[in-house]
């Protein structure tokens, strides 16, 4: 199968700290990958250097088998690559509908402050991650968390990625949010889109993966099935307590 996503031994430093340690794993196109490990482990941080946001120390990033290290964040995602955050960071002084259109511009300072708006293609993006008309006009303020969640998916597809990272998307969500943002990816997943998922709340991540990594302190610590990755002893006494 291509390639969608290589790491090949990741390191990035803090001063003596080894955020990741030699890292390495592959996600194939059209595959999903789930990435877990305790709090500390360097998930996010394996994250934001995929996205460019901060810069590795050595190792390196192939998006399609192009090497994508060196370049900047607003090309790393011109090339297909794209992410949440797990902290929704949406535009507070905007609408639903103006914050889905920043994704939709190109960078050059987002065509000069936001460019010219799109509201039937807005509109589509929102009403495809589950949105309401009505909620396009409101402000992220006024949003329930699924719907933030919703709102940071809309804007991640807005940039036509063809790898799309995400980073605790159930936190914080309801039962039936949960449902909905799950039906949500496997939508895409079934529409051929790469991932590579975070999260915490395995139950919910078990059925949207095909594989499973772990890391812990930045180094990799299993890889396999989900059921093998969580049954590994490893895992089990770094991420799930020893239990």
């Amino acid at each position: 199968m291509t390639a969608a996503l290589e790491i090949s031994h990741l390191v990035k430093t803090f001063g003596g700290l080894k955020a990741t340690n030699d890292l390495s794993f592959t996600v194939a196109e059209g595959e999903s990958l789930g990435l877990i490990g305790p709090n500390g482990a360097g998930k996010t941080t394996v994250f934001s250097q995929i996205m460019g946001e901060l810069r590795q120390t050595s190792g390196t990033i192939r998006l399609f088998g192009e090497d994508i290290g060196a370049l900047a964040t607003p090309a790393r995602i011109r090339h297909g690559v794209s992410r949440t955050y797990q902290v929704p960071r949406p535009f507070s002084g905007m609408t639903v509908a103006e914050n889905i259109r920043v994704g939709l511009m190109p960078n050059s300072v987002r065509r000069m402050v936001f460019g010219a708006p799109d509201p039937e293609r807005e509109r589509e993006l929102g009403l495809s991650v589950g949105l309401s008309e009505a909620d396009l006009d409101r402000t992220p303020a006024e949003l329930s968390m699924g719907d933030l969640r919703k709102l940071e998916l809309a804007r991640t597809m807005a940039t036509a990625p063809r790898v799309m990272l995400l980073d605790e998307v159930f936190a914080g969500l309801t039962v039936g949010e949960i449902a909905q943002i799950a039906e949500l990816i496997q939508r895409m997943r079934r529409d051929g889109m790469t991932f590579l998922v975070v999260s915490h709340d395995l139950p919910a991540l078990e059925p949207l993966v095909d594989r499973c990594i772990a890391i812990d302190r930045g180094t990799l610590i299993a890889e396999g099935s989900f059921a093998e990755v969580v049954d590994d002893p490893e895992v089990r006494a770094s991420y799930l307590g020893g239990v």
